[in-house]
């Protein structure tokens, strides 16, 4: 197969982006310092010279680092695309850049001795990252839907572990949390002289392996008449990618999505062959976080605020998703939590209804008067306790109501038993427009919190099913638009955290899920929007029994599709909010809930949102009782309890055997 030239308009795209980039490097170069003193740059800067000092081994390393970190992560990003014939692959969406953050977190607390290797570290846990995701993805045949959904839950766990240590030791990972956001400040050429001989042997190591990696652009029964072991070459592959991403993110921390636009770009330019992406993505790759660098030095100015590069890198996520998401070619079938085996189902749901009833009130007498204490564990009557008490429980049993009851809603609505608001980006949309709130307004009451919440659900979700509508409500499209709104999130949540804020502290704390400043008024005003909003969806079965079964037999049965969308979403949309602005972004419960009421033999629309609200109220007071307790006097926040605990059980979910 020979390499083909890319067209001409290509070449000139190309030309003119690589113009830019040295343009841009001029002018920041000449605001830096004048003409005149460039040539010194070249042999030794002047020691009474500060602005040649600080261009030396501040402004050159720093270019230097944009370089070599966006060539890095964009040959990643080819050689996993490559690899897994996935265009979605990329060292952000199969989580290997936070593997490789848990990994230096945890060191940096528990073993900093081990920092001295520090790339190893990371290749250590992006690599067990990897295998995660693969050994979920692996029976679904790895394809494109199931592994990007099998990198999303793992990120998210291992955000979740994250958020937990920085809870846990705010002092000792303030700084590397900030770091690890993606900020390129340099100081020497101590991180350009530990890239460069280790992105070098790795180059070299693809130059060899470029050849066999064509082949794999064949199908598999061709590639192995030709005497090629694809497994072998298959890991290989991914083992330089991981490896060249984990001496990424030890040297600058997470950089987001330079490994998915470059090669994603460098295909819109023409590049078809292999040989063309290992060639221009790295190079859009550098050009792109060049760029943006530039940008965020530029802005910035005189300002002591310097936003991480990384953190607005991730920001370019969103919006390339979305315009890669109708260009994909999905095979048929969608990833599931459902076993082939038959699930059961009840003849009679009530009593078993009854009986989850019963389960909630005995969880929630249980949180209310037994728990550890100074003199052990123990049932305590005193009422100064008990008052303290009764908020979290009613909090957290509301919250877990509404996500539970909005899961069903998405569920049923899209006919896609992965919809949730966690995966379906509704919860994100809730957050951002949250976190918006608490920046422009310290202060505010709690109907505005509401209101701005439900606004960004709101929008979110219309974005979702707006966007979806073009594909006939695909629930794997769905499910794809989910992602991209999470990811661009994750990276809003990156920025905001990583600007040292005082009020960043009290986003992260209500970003984990905390119910410890939940006040009475509110978690009763949470049980009774959660109970008058389960009322209101109960009329609504006979639509949620039919709208799964896809477009023209409701239409044919008289259901107005119309109507009946616009209030499962506002009923959706509401409940989310309000869960959110209880227990955060991420629990999963929305999630677990209604699989629960369905594996317990819960299959009508009425019974199903009722044991759907009933077992996610019972999942987050358990999960409330559990964070108060495991660490006293330390406490774990219901929100990011649960959602370790959602995302141990969506992964075994979807490890299972179909």
């Amino acid at each position: 197969m020979n390499s083909a030239a890319l067209q001409p308009p290509s070449r000139l795209w190309l030309a003119a982006l690589l113009l830019l980039c040295i343009g841009a490097a001029l002018f920041s170069l000449h605001q830096q310092m004048p003409l005149a003193q460039w040539g010194a740059l070249i042999w030794q800067p002047e020691l009474n010279n500060l602005d040649q000092l600080l261009v030396y081994y501040s402004w050159l390393p720093r270019l230097c680092m944009a370089v070599l970190c966006g060539g890095a992560l964009g040959l990643a990003g080819v050689l996993m695309q490559q690899v897994l014939r996935n265009p979605l692959a990329s060292p952000t969406t199969l989580g290997v850049a936070n593997g490789a953050q848990l990994a230096l977190a945890l060191a940096t607390l528990y073993a900093p001795t081990l920092l001295v290797a520090r790339e190893w570290l990371a290749l250590l846990g992006g690599g067990l990252a990897t295998l995660l995701v693969f050994a979920l993805a692996r029976r679904r045949g790895l394809s494109p839907l199931t592994l990007i959904l099998a990198g999303l839950v793992v990120s998210l766990l291992l955000g979740a572990v994250n958020v937990m240590l920085m809870l846990l030791q705010p002092q000792g990972l303030a700084a590397l949390f900030i770091w690890s956001a993606g900020s390129l400040s340099q100081n020497n050429w101590d991180g350009v002289l530990f890239l460069l001989p280790r992105l070098a042997a790795a180059l070299l190591l693809i130059g060899w392996l470029v050849r066999p990696l064509r082949l794999l652009e064949l199908d598999d029964s061709g590639a192995r008449s030709l005497g090629v072991s694809l497994a072998k070459l298959r890991l290989l592959g991914l083992a330089v990618a991981v490896f060249m991403t984990a001496c990424v993110v030890s040297s600058v921390g997470v950089i987001g999505f330079i490994g998915l636009a470059a090669p994603a770009i460098a295909r819109l330019l023409g590049a078809r062959t292999l040989q063309q992406r290992l060639l221009w993505a790295p190079l859009l790759g550098a050009a792109l976080l060049l760029l943006t660098d530039f940008g965020v030095q530029y802005f910035a100015g005189n300002s002591s605020v310097l936003l991480p590069t990384g953190g607005v890198t991730a920001l370019l996520g969103a919006p390339l998703l979305l315009w890669l998401i109708p260009r994909l070619r999905l095979p048929a079938g969608r990833p599931q939590l459902q076993p082939a085996t038959q699930l059961p189902r009840l003849q009679r749901e009530q009593p078993l209804l009854l009986l989850m009833a019963l389960l909630l009130l005995g969880a929630a007498a249980l949180a209310l008067l037994f728990g550890l204490g100074p003199q052990g564990w123990s049932w305590v009557l005193d009422p100064q306790v008990l008052q303290w008490r009764i908020p979290r429980i009613l909090g957290a049993a509301g919250a877990g109501l509404m996500l539970g009851l909005a899961g069903s809603l998405l569920q049923r609505l899209t006919g896609n038993p992965m919809a949730s608001p966690e995966l379906m980006g509704i919860s994100a949309g809730a957050a951002m427009g949250l976190m918006l709130l608490l920046f422009i307004w310290i202060g505010a009451p709690l109907w505005a919190r509401l209101g701005m919440g439900f606004l960004g659900a709101l929008i979110t979700l219309l974005i979702i099913i707006s966007f979806a509508r073009r594909h006939a409500y695909s629930p794997d499209r769905l499910l794809l638009v989910g992602i991209a709104i999470a990811a661009l999130f994750d990276a809003v949540k990156m920025l905001v955290l990583s600007l040292n804020d005082p009020r960043g502290q009290s986003v992260l704390s209500w970003l984990s899920g905390s119910t410890y400043f939940v006040e009475l008024p509110t978690a009763l005003m949470a049980i009774a929007c959660g109970v008058a909003l389960l009322l209101l969806c109960l009329p609504l079965a006979r639509w949620l029994t039919l709208l799964p079964l896809g477009e023209s037999t409701p239409r044919s049965l008289g259901v107005p599709m119309r109507a009946a969308r616009l209030s499962i979403m506002l009923a959706a949309a509401m409940l989310t909010a309000a869960a959110t602005l209880l227990v955060g972004p991420l629990s999963f419960v929305g999630l677990m809930a209604p699989h629960m009421a369905r594996m317990l033999g819960f299959h009508h629309a009425r019974g199903q949102l009722l044991a759907s609200a009933l077992i996610g109220a019972l999942l987050m007071v358990i999960a409330d009782w559990l964070g108060r307790n495991i660490l006293f006097p330390d406490q774990l926040p219901a929100g990011l309890l649960a959602a370790l605990v959602g995302g141990v059980y969506l992964i075994w979910g979807l490890g299972r055997r179909r």
